[in-house]
Parts: structure tokens; C-alpha cells; sequence
């Protein structure tokens, strides 16, 4: 039978399980990727597995989320993420090199292989025909050591492409028709396949804005073909010898179907708070903003910063908005300084910000109260910005530097100019001298390099296996689609503390009721969290689920679970259950107590889980969990399971 792209690659690299939509499958991983808000944690667990080196072809950190080094625990974490680099094997990018997603597609992404990263739009790297995902730190750390990836085999929608991108409309508006359809749960266990003669006209960069946010959908990855335009990219970073051409097999098939005519795609926007709540530019039109942000893993690309330097030349941003321009790459900023369109920016009266994530994660460039920021990131939940009350709406370049030129939400196509044309160069400076590579494994003993740990770093939490009986109170109740940067925010106070989980646990739950970390200190016992539909969205921060566990919860009921989060849960231990119908959440109250006996016995019974209420009566609840997952959340987490393996 002819395969799909999607099954050619999972094939390749299956040790475990049929390519069986919802069967529980192990696949070898090519490469590793983690970022510094996350990366700590990791290398705190790779150290915790006792491993002596990376085992995987090429393991990477990066670091591009904690710039700002208001006091020393940036920095020290940066020294740590350094030593533990060389120490171990992986390459190392340090501060101002860029956004990891774009550094690691530039310099090492491959077609045909898996990659595995600690940030969950490390989906980017299906731009190349490479099969990317996100995932949980520890499950990257044992990826590092050469274990396999565990996850449900996804079902696989064909997205057949066609037509071309009329002016004024980019690769930012194709994902965002996407989100219009499928919201931010409908991919959920489902890899997008993209296909079709449409490709011809979306570059290597296009490609990755539109695999990057595909994790707003929930997708478990994003996959495209390696044709000529993934050539050319390559070739334009050196690295032609890299390309080996890959797509579907004549007559491949698809779980579910869909289609995209480019040529009917107009200017979209999400607005606050989401990014689902899909809506033309016209719709929203009129609006006054204050910020205008252009820059970020979603929207990396040389034109997505030539495009708003042409828009603007000669040209100037009114007194009350504020045009911040985040380059993405030392690579990039090179390339736009020789062009002279920096300089365009600059004149318009844009700010320039350093090289990295910013003010996407809540970093820096925060909007005043109450105030529309247009910004090319790829999410706007609540608060993420850094402001509380946040007005963000997601948006093309174009949308973005339209707004920042009028003051106001503006369509492009009603701007009094011509689109402005770009065309990629051939070549650009190559950006692998910029990093540090992995020690020569024949010349040092790993254990005679130390690890720089800074008064910040703390030693992981270590947490008990499932006891017999759990009995507390439902310490909190959330509603639909509560994203991880709600239940662990991020942000300049929060991030720094992502290797001390005791300091960074009083953040816990505090975007939806800051009385909680308290709540649970004073109760000092076991308790339940109930949420909604889609449960974990958004970021593959494991500190979600690290620090509710520190705090005592033991499991979580929802009517669904994002897949990144579900597994976050049970790799530390806290049990992930689901309702059988939606409207027993209405049964269930914030301060009703709750309790599971036999909870071992009846995980490796069966599907059902008979759970007492304070009246007396039982909630039949279920879980979706492999036997593999039951036996981790039986020992207590991960490392206690893989502790015992090793």
C-alpha cells in the first residue's frame, strides 16, 4: 500500500507498536533540542538518569527565552547550560545567537530525520520534511540517552495545497485559516500532512511558520515535503549535501482530508485571548493600538523583517505606538544590517531588541494595561505578554506593520503602497561557527568536567510511588482550554526560578487564583485539580506539572487533556483522569473532598475508576493511559521507573 509521507517517516524509525491510529508506539530519535527555560530542568534529569553522555545522533541547547540578567540567576543558569553541554556532548548556543527553532533548522535540521524538543514548537522543524515534536524535558532527556520516544500512533489529516498567496497575505494567514478551522484542540492526536502543487509557492520559512503553529491546534507535528524549495534553503545555509528529496508515494492515503486554496486566503487576526478566536483584519478594523511587535519562532523568517522594512521606508510610526523589532538570528541581523533595511526600521522609529524570544514568553516589551498589542508570536493566552490585562491579537508582518503605520488594526490591502517584493538570497552567513560543538568524546572523561551550578539550581523534587488510597479536597476547579502558561506562568519574576521548583512552585495556578499555592502549603496533604476541555494547552513546560505535584496534587479529572501536558502529568506521578460525560464536571466543586481507593489495583484493572464523593455516592471516571504510562505513574514518575531500569 502507498504511504503517506507521515507513515514513511514513522516507519523509519519505529522500534515498538503498529502505525495504528491510538496504538501505543516507540520511535527512534535522530535529534534533541532544548532551550534554557526548559533546558535546566532537563539536564537536572539527564544528571538525576546518571548517563554518562548523549547517545543521540545530535543533541543541542539553546539558549533564547531568559535574555534578561537582572540579577545572577540568568546568568548562572547560562554558565550551567554551558558546562552541561560539554559535559555531556550536545552543542551549545549561547545568548544572541537566536531562537532555537530557527538556529536548528538553519544549521542542523535534515530531511527524514526525528527530533525531539523540550519547547513545543520544536514542530518548526517539519518545514524540512523532518519529523519534529515537542515533548516534556524528561522525556527529551531520555531521548538524549539513547531510549525511545513513546506516544500514541496519530491519526494523519492530508492538507492538499493548491493556488498562490495573493499580495499582502503570507504564511502567517494560512495557519491562522487553519486555527479558524480546527481551533486549538481540533489536532489533537493528529500529524498534518501537507501536500500539493500550492507547495511550490511557500518557501522553506513559509513552511515553518505554518509547522510552528501547529501546535496552537494541538497537533502532535506538522510535516512537509522536501522538495526543491527545501533544497534551495539548505543550499542557501551551506548545507546542500543535507537534501535528499522525500514526499508521499503515488496513491498514499489519509486518515481525514482537507484543502487549502491559497489564492482565497485573505489577512486574518486572533484575537485576546487565544489563538482559535480567528477573524478577518477587516472584522476588527479601526481599533487603536499601542504595540506592534514583529519577531518571534513563528514568524522567523528574512521576510518577515525585509516586508516591514520596505513598508516603512521613508516613513514613521506615530508618537503613541511602539514598533519592536526582535530579530530571530545573529544570521538574520547580519543580513538586514548589510541590506540597509534595519536601518529602515530604525529611521521609522522602531526599537530594536536583542536576539531571541523576548517578550513572547513575557520577557521583556510588555504592553501597557488595557492596550492592543498586534504581535507576530505564536500564542496570546491571558497574561502571557507580562501584562495582566493584555490585549493581544495574533497577526501576518504585514498586518502588524500596517497597524504600526496607522495607529490602528489596518488591513493591509487598504494601504496606499505597493506589496513590497522580497526574494531570498542565495546564500547567508553560515551560523554553526557561532556555536560551540560537542567535546572530542576520545580526548576527555566526562566526569572530570564540572558542572557550574549557581545558588538558583536546586536538586530535582523526588516524589514517592502511587500509594494505595488518595483522599483530599478538590483544591481547585478550572474551566475549558486553561493553557500551561496559566497553571506555571512564565514571565521577567517566574522564569528565572525554572531550576528551583520549591521557589517557583508559589507561582503555581497564580494566573487563575494566586490563593492557591497557600491553600495547598496549609493542607500539606494530597488534593485534585478538575479542569475542562483541553486541559495543558500551549507550552511543553513540565514545570506544569512538577510543581502541582510538589504541592500535593495527585491527580487531575478533565473532560480532555492537551497531549504534551498528559504526558508532563504522568511523567512526575500525577494521575491523568477523564470524565466519561461532560457534564459530570458539574457534579464536582472546588472544596469537595475526593478519594480513590484500590487506585493501583484498579489502573491495571481496567479503564474505570470508581471515585468516592464527600456524600458517599461514586463518579465512575477513565483514563486513557498505555501500560506503560500506568507503570510509570505507579512508580511514582519517570525517573523512578528509569532509575530502576538502569
Amino acid at each position: 500500500m502507498a504511504k503517506n509521507l507521515t507513515q514513511q517517516l514513522i516507519e523509519r524509525h519505529l522500534l515498538s507498536g503498529r502505525m495504528q491510529a491510538g496504538e501505543a508506539i516507540q520511535l527512534k530519535i535522530d535529534q534533541t533540542l532544548c532551550q534554557d527555560a526548559t533546558g535546566t530542568m532537563v539536564m537536572l534529569e539527564f544528571e538525576a538518569l546518571g548517563v554518562a553522555q548523549v547517545n543521540a545522533e545530535l543533541s543541542a541547547q539553546y539558549v533564547d527565552h531568559n535574555l534578561i540578567q537582572a540579577d545572577f540567576k540568568n546568568a548562572d543558569d547560562h554558565l550551567f547550560l554551558q558546562s552541561a553541554a560539554r559535559k555531556w556532548g550536545l552543542w551549545f548556543s549561547r545568548p544572541g545567537n537566536g531562537i532555537s527553532h530557527a538556529v536548528h533548522m538553519a544549521c542542523f535540521g535534515v530531511p527524514g530525520k526525528t527530533l525531539l524538543g523540550s519547547d513545543s514548537h520544536t514542530c518548526a522543524g517539519g518545514s524540512l520534511g523532518m519529523l519534529a515534536m515537542g515533548a516534556g524535558g524528561l522525556q527529551v532527556a531520555l531521548a538524549m540517552a539513547g531510549m525511545p520516544y513513546s506516544l500514541t500512533m496519530p491519526e494523519v489529516v492530508g492538507v492538499e495545497v493548491t493556488g498562490k498567496l495573493p499580495p499582502w497575505v503570507s504564511a502567517k494567514d494560512v495557519i491562522l485559516e487553519m486555527l479558524r478551522r480546527y481551533d486549538v484542540k481540533g489536532g489533537v492526536n493528529k500529524i498534518f500532512e501537507y501536500y500539493g502543487p500550492g507547495l511550490e509557492n511557500l518557501t522553506a520559512m513559509d513552511r515553518h511558520v505554518i509547522a510552528n503553529m501547529g501546535q496552537e491546534m494541538g497537533a502532535t507535528a506538522s510535516v512537509f515535503p522536501a522538495d526543491h524549495n527545501v533544497r534551495a534553503f539548505l543550499c542557501q545555509q551551506g548545507r546542500a549535501d543535507d537534501f535528499t528529496e522525500l514526499q508521499a508515494e503515488e496513491g498514499a492515503t489519509y486518515d481525514h482530508h482537507d484543502s487549502l486554496d491559497l489564492s482565497r486566503i485573505e489577512p486574518l487576526i486572533a484575537c485576546p485571548s487565544s489563538p482559535g478566536k480567528v477573524v478577518t483584519v477587516r472584522e476588527v478594523a479601526g481599533r487603536p493600538i499601542y504595540q506592534s511587535y514583529i519577531g518571534s519562532s513563528a514568524n522567523p523568517g528574512l521576510r518577515d523583517f525585509v516586508v516591514p522594512a520596505r513598508m516603512v521606508d521613508g516613513r514613521r510610526v506615530p508618537e503613541q505606538v511602539s514598533l519592536d523589532i526582535n530579530p530571530s538570528t545573529r544570521q538574520l541581523l547580519e543580513e538586514i544590517s548589510r541590506s540597509g533595511d534595519l536601518n529602515r526600521l530604525l529611521q521609522a522609529g522602531a526599537r530594536l531588541h536583542q536576539t531571541g524570544c523576548n517578550g513572547c514568553i513575557g520577557m521583556g516589551q510588555a504592553p501597557a494595561s488595557g492596550r492592543i498589542s498586534l504581535r507576530t508570536v505564536p500564542r496570546n493566552f491571558p497574561g502571557r505578554s507580562g501584562t495582566k490585562e493584555d490585549k493581544v491579537y495574533l497577526c501576518s508582518p504585514e498586518t502588524a506593520t500596517a497597524g504600526a503605520l496607522t495607529g490602528k488594526i489596518t488591513d493591509p490591502r487598504d494601504m496606499d503602497m505597493d506589496y513590497p517584493v522580497f526574494s531570498e538570497p542565495e546564500k547567508l552567513p553560515d551560523m554553526r561557527p557561532l556555536l560551540q560543538p560537542p567535546r572530542d568524546l576520545s580526548q576527555e572523561i566526562p566526569v572530570a568536567i564540572e558542572l557550574i551550578k549557581g545558588p538558583n539550581i536546586q536538586p530535582l523534587p523526588e516524589f514517592e510511588p502511587l500509594p494505595d488510597k488518595i483522599s483530599g479536597p478538590i483544591l481547585l476547579k478550572t474551566g475549558n482550554n486553561v493553557s500551561t502558561d496559566e497553571i506555571l506562568p512564565a514571565g521577567t519574576d517566574i522564569l528565572p526560578l525554572r531550576s528551583n521548583i520549591p521557589a517557583i512552585s508559589h507561582y503555581t495556578f497564580s494566573r487563575i487564583d494566586d490563593t492557591f499555592y497557600k491553600r495547598a502549603k496549609q493542607l500539606d496533604g494530597d488534593s485534585f485539580v478538575i479542569g475542562g476541555e483541553n486541559y495543558g494547552q500551549g507550552s511543553s513546560r513540565e514545570h506544569a506539572a512538577i510543581a502541582p505535584r510538589y504541592l500535593g496534587v495527585r491527580a487531575v479529572i478533565a473532560v480532555s487533556m492537551a497531549r504534551i501536558h498528559r504526558r508532563n502529568l504522568i511523567n512526575f506521578g500525577i494521575v491523568p483522569l477523564l470524565f466519561q460525560k461532560a457534564e459530570d464536571l458539574a457534579r464536582l466543586n472546588q472544596g469537595d473532598s475526593l478519594a480513590v481507593e484500590n487506585f493501583p489495583g484498579q489502573l491495571q484493572q481496567g479503564r474505570e475508576i470508581d471515585v468516592r464523593l464527600a456524600d458517599g455516592k461514586t463518579l465512575q471516571v477513565t483514563h486513557d493511559m498505555s501500560e506503560e504510562e500506568v507503570a510509570t505513574v505507579l512508580a511514582g514518575g519517570l525517573i523512578n521507573q528509569v532509575r530502576k531500569q538502569i
